[in-house]
């Protein structure tokens, strides 16, 4: 079943990594850049906490009401580091995690297949817009879309059924945005890029899965670039 195939080939692509030096070393500098930028981007906005709180609600006076500030003050601080982690990801994804995916599929399929099937040759500097330009709307779309389905939950008494779409639809985009390295740096148009998304949503669905799993969900995206591409080129040869 393609659920439990796309659950298989991001375990495999995780194995890969940890035992390929190439391969770990930038899984491992993409894991560090997302943790010390989430860090970074959480101390910043936690900082001015009390000032976002008390623009949403002063101090009560009154002793009856004011444990209810205090957890209006917590949840709050959940909500902030909530933003600086999706911030951080978005940040850290477009401006370094880039380069960094591209080359791990790369060396993916200099592994696989001894070599790459027509590879873009470029100077660094517009490779590195080519593949912005492609990385937006794969980083973007996935957060804007599942922010977009959680205000609409909370909005609904459906809030847990939206909850459990917005994860799945988190899931199959963040794990697309990992088997269209290969056919986007081969120049491929949007449109079949798309369709091959389309008709492997159960696949998607199970390699995304495990991006939902807090804490661990950072070591699998570091080293997801390596399973979508064992993935995209045996799909490919059959």
């Amino acid at each position: 079943m393609n659920l439990f195939k796309g659950i298989a080939y991001n375990l495999k692509g995780v194995k890969l990594g940890l035992k390929t030096p190439r391969l770990f070393l930038l899984g491992l500098t993409r894991f560090v850049i997302v943790v010390f930028i989430t860090i970074l981007s959480a101390s910043l906005i936690l900082l001015f906490h009390q000032e976002i709180l008390n623009l949403v609600w002063a101090k009560p006076e009154s002793q009856w009401i004011v444990w209810l500030w205090h957890a209006v003050s917590w949840l709050l601080s959940i909500l902030l580091v909530g933003v600086a982690a999706i911030i951080s990801y978005l940040i850290s994804q477009i401006l370094f995690s880039v380069i960094i995916m591209d080359k791990m599929s790369r060396i993916t399929e200099q592994l696989v297949s001894g070599r790459e099937k027509d590879p873009r040759k470029m100077p660094f500097l517009k490779l590195f817009l080519y593949l912005i330009r492609q990385e937006i709307p794969r980083a973007t779309i996935p957060v804007l879309l599942t922010l977009i389905i959680m205000i609409l939950g909370w909005l609904t008494p459906l809030g847990p059924v939206v909850a459990i779409i917005t994860s799945a639809i988190a899931a199959i985009l963040l794990s697309w945005d990992n088997t269209d390295l290969v056919p986007a740096r081969r120049l491929e148009p949007f449109k079949s890029r798309f369709n091959f998304l389309l008709k492997n949503l159960l696949f998607h669905l199970g390699f995304g899965i495990l991006f939902l799993i807090p804490g661990l969900n950072i070591l699998f995206l570091s080293f997801a670039p390596i399973g979508a591409t064992l993935y995209y080129i045996d799909k490919e040869s059959n």
